[in-house]
């Protein structure tokens, strides 16, 4: 996971053609504006969780390898 710190107004790319910009910062919440292609689902995690009937379920962990001992 890449974590970045923005002020207000200030705007990261992503592909070359979806921008995410922050558009308000209030307390503990941020308001962000974000302008994609029509094509490309935008859902906050819950909504996209609830639209694939994932609700509930667990974010899925990330595998862990074993190093072999020697």
């Amino acid at each position: 996971m890449l974590v970045l710190s923005s002020k207000k107004n200030e705007s990261i790319v992503i592909n070359n053609d979806i921008t995410v910009t922050v558009v308000e910062i209030r307390g503990d919440k941020v308001r962000l504006g974000i302008v994609a292609p029509k094509e490309v689902p935008v859902h906050r995690q819950e909504v996209f969780d609830a639209i694939h009937g994932k609700a509930g379920e667990p974010a899925p962990q990330p595998a862990v390898i074993a190093k072999p001992l020697d």
